[in-house]
């Protein structure tokens, strides 16, 4: 229980990685704070779920791209708990598509999401976690966004701003005690790549020198690493859990 009430929240954390993470966390002691945009059921049920473990946790709508949602679920978290300690910026989208093809809300809506989104949580996070004794920022980037990927020009450039954002604030943030890292996955194990074609999988495949997709248990485990006091003398760091993707 290396987390033992600390105060987290899990932006998206409602489903596919994000819910991993937040189990994870709740297994090591934290008190999480579901955040969900539309996933209101799945929500609830992780709620039920984590407080069924004997843990505590809340969940709360906001829709991160938008700066006065993120204000308010960073305070609902506060005004619940007292204080916030751990923020894993979890939330994402994707909209592909070839340049080409690209229209320009595609391109907008998710860097909404995916970069503003982390900035919004963190500008509004950043007082409390300096004053909270114990402060993390975990940034879930994408190796998409270390060596880009044809037809996500929209979401390489949002995760690769991402790693930009974490380094800057770990420079700022540093001299209060509080680290901030990203974490970027590879192929991941979730509904979404479920839906790719055997053919697309099988290829990727070949590409990742431990010849297979992740489980979304092992981006969990590097989080809850990263948000520990095992992880004190670490920040301005990309994690790449990728089976050696991208070495």
């Amino acid at each position: 229980m290396d987390l033992l009430n600390k105060v987290a929240i899990v932006t998206g954390g409602a489903q596919g990685i994000g819910r991993y993470i937040s189990l994870e966390l709740a297994k090591r002691g934290a008190f999480v704070v579901v955040n969900y945009n539309r996933s209101e059921e799945k929500a609830k049920s992780l709620v039920s779920e984590i407080e069924g473990m004997g843990g505590k946790a809340l969940a709360v709508q906001a829709d991160i791209s938008n700066y006065l949602d993120a204000e308010k679920l960073v305070n609902q978290a506060i005004q619940t708990f007292g204080t916030l300690n751990i923020v894993i910026n979890n939330a994402g989208i994707t909209d592909d598509a070839l340049i080409l093809r690209m229209q320009e809300d595609q391109f907008d809506r998710v860097i909404n999401t995916n970069l503003k989104g982390v900035w919004n949580v963190c500008k509004h996070a950043a007082k409390t976690l300096m004053k909270s004794g114990y402060g993390r920022i975990i940034n879930i980037s994408s190796v998409s966004g270390v060596m880009g990927n044809a037809g996500q020009s929209n979401y390489s450039s949002a995760k690769a701003g991402v790693i930009g954002l974490t380094k800057a604030l770990a420079r700022e943030f540093a001299g209060r005690g509080v680290t901030v890292n990203a974490v970027a996955p590879g192929f991941i194990e979730t509904e979404m790549t479920k839906k790719l074609a055997p053919e697309i999988v099988d290829a990727w495949q070949k590409q990742i020198p431990l010849k297979r997709f992740g489980d979304a248990t092992e981006v969990a485990y590097a989080v809850a690493f990263l948000a520990s006091e095992q992880a004190a003398y670490i920040t301005g760091h990309t994690l790449e859990v990728d089976g050696g993707l991208v070495m």
